[in-house]
C-alpha cells in the first residue's frame, strides 16, 4: 500500500469518526489487528459494538468506494469481530457496518458518504 494510500486511508476513518459521533457513537478502537484481517473503527452504539470498515476514494476511476468491500472482505470481517469478541470476553451484541467516503482532495472534503448498517456477507 502506497503512503498515499494510507494517507487517504487514515482521512476517511477521521471523517467516518466524526459522522459516527454525530450518530451518538464512540470510538473504542482502531486498526485493530487479528488473525483474519484489519477492523478499521470500532465503535460503540448504545449497547451494541460495531465493527466498521471503511473504504475511502479520491475518484471514481476504480469504482465507488463501497465496491471495494467484497464477499470475502466481508467473510474476514465476520471472523475478525467474533475474534475480537471471544478475545475480549464479549457478550454484547455486535454489527458491521460499512461506511463509503468519497473525497475531493482539491476542496479537502468529503462530497459523499454512505454509511450501510449491519451489512453481511450475503452479497
Amino acid at each position: 500500500m502506497t503512503k498515499h494510500n494510507v494517507t487517504i486511508g487514515h482521512l476517511g476513518e477521521n471523517i467516518a469518526l466524526q459522522s459516527a459521533s454525530q450518530k451518538g457513537m464512540r470510538q473504542i478502537g482502531r486498526n485493530i489487528r487479528t488473525p483474519f484481517g484489519e477492523i478499521d473503527l470500532i465503535l460503540v452504539q448504545q449497547d451494541t459494538i460495531v465493527f466498521t470498515e471503511v473504504k475511502t476514494r479520491t475518484s471514481d476511476k476504480f469504482g465507488y468506494p463501497e465496491e471495494a468491500v467484497t464477499k470475502t472482505k466481508l467473510e474476514h470481517m465476520m471472523l475478525s469481530a467474533q475474534y475480537y469478541m471471544e478475545e475480549n470476553n464479549l457478550t454484547s451484541a455486535w454489527r458491521i457496518d460499512i461506511v463509503a467516503v468519497s473525497y475531493d482532495p482539491r476542496q479537502k472534503i468529503a462530497v459523499d458518504l454512505k454509511w450501510m448498517e449491519n451489512v453481511t456477507a450475503d452479497l
